[in-house]
């Protein structure tokens, strides 16, 4: 799938998410209350889903094919740098994945890095109603466009918190189902940690977050990019440049495990998934016969 006509396929969902269904305006601070509580809630009972995700850094490309399951996300890497995995990176990747679907310990591991990343973003956006004063910008396509700025009244005290608080920026929401369709931040100003000893993040960074419906219930993240620079302990300067762009929805089973997920990506089944990555290897040269 190339990258215009995914483009042109955002558009057209932007503009049917956001159709016209827009109605006389609510305040925008409970606008936003509402669309947190909604993505917040919708969230607990959220489908499962099988997808591409291209993402680019400053180091290296990847082009990764991901499955959900209850156990947390299972992936397999097709493309580094435009081009496939070699024989060594294949041995490698299946390694990786016999030694997890083996470990109880690395699937306690797993799980808990997967818990611990959905409980970050569930606080960060918990935050927006509070971290910001809204104002409606008007309408696009029938989506409200909503620009916030730090409310001076909240107490950021974490480092997150005061990352986030030190933004600037628009949001657009779904009138007809009030959730977040993209949301764009600027930092206006740096941010110190430790009196600026311990790091400073400069004023500039951007991040832009794009969603897309996927069902009658469920919103994935289509496009996200994040542009920051800063300065670590000992002077040492930071770049974080990242952008993804995910695509190709297809709902799976619910609450899979990790074999079943493993067995699907490797077009195996799920009992040889558990035996070793030779039968991985083993499966996926006959898949492909």
């Amino acid at each position: 799938m190339r990258v215009p006509w995914v483009m042109a396929g955002m558009i057209a969902v932007a503009q049917g998410v956001c159709g016209a269904y827009a109605q006389p305006p609510i305040p925008a601070g409970q606008l936003v209350r509402e669309v947190v509580y909604n993505e917040l809630n919708d969230h607990v009972t959220h489908g499962y889903w099988r997808y591409w995700v291209e993402s680019h850094s400053p180091k290296e490309s990847l082009r990764e094919e991901f499955i959900e399951t209850a156990e947390g996300p299972i992936s397999r890497i097709e493309r580094i740098n435009g081009h496939p995995l070699d024989a060594g990176g294949r041995q490698m990747e299946q390694a990786s994945l016999y030694s997890l679907l083996n470990s109880p310990a690395e699937q306690a591991r797993h799980r808990q890095e997967y818990d611990e990343n959905e409980k970050r973003v569930g606080h960060i956006v918990a935050m927006l109603p509070d971290a910001f004063l809204y104002e409606y910008a008007g309408e696009e396509n029938g989506c409200y466009r909503l620009r916030f700025r730090p409310n001076p009244e909240y107490p950021a005290h974490s480092i997150e918190a005061r990352i986030i608080h030190a933004m600037s920026g628009e949001l657009w929401v779904s009138a007809k189902y009030k959730r977040m369709v993209r949301l764009e931040g600027h930092l206006t100003q740096d941010v110190s940690f430790g009196f600026g000893i311990l790091g400073r993040l400069y004023q500039g960074g951007w991040f832009s977050l794009q969603r897309t419906q996927v069902s009658s219930t469920d919103w994935k993240t289509e496009r996200f990019e994040l542009h920051m620079n800063g300065r670590a302990i000992l002077f040492k300067i930071v770049a974080r440049e990242f952008s993804e762009l995910r695509s190709g929805f297809v709902p799976v089973t619910a609450k899979l495990d990790l074999a079943k997920g493993a067995a699907l990506l490797y077009q195996i089944e799920p009992e040889s998934a558990r035996v070793s990555a030779a039968g991985i290897s083993m499966g996926r040269e006959s898949a492909h016969r």
